[in-house]
């Protein structure tokens, strides 16, 4: 498994070498994009971004869990987590190790 990470930085950097704008409008460009995904993920919509995949939120209610050491039942509380769903074209491409 790779230690690699993709960063807001190398992010900001691909959106001012291939798109040509200056340093400091690729990162406001990359932020932007970043805060309106947060925001509508916060709100409970649905975030489909074409042959990439889907982020949603569910809500997930409560339960009984066990702690796997001691065996003790322990309250786990009601939550909302966001969950990603790829796209088919993106989970192929994965399989196939990027190559196009």
């Amino acid at each position: 498994m790779s230690t690699n990470t993709l960063t807001r930085m190398d992010l900001n950097e691909a959106v001012f070498s291939e798109v040509g704008l200056s340093r400091n409008e690729s990162s406001e460009l990359v932020e932007s994009i970043l805060q309106k995904i947060s925001d509508a993920l916060v709100e409970g919509e649905s975030v489909k971004i074409s042959s990439f995949g889907t982020f949603s939120v569910r809500d997930k209610s409560a339960r009984v869990g066990r702690n796997p050491k001691t065996g003790e039942e322990v309250p786990i509380h009601p939550r909302r987590v966001m969950t990603f769903r790829p796209s088919h074209l993106m989970k192929s491409r994965v399989e196939r190790g990027g190559n196009s």
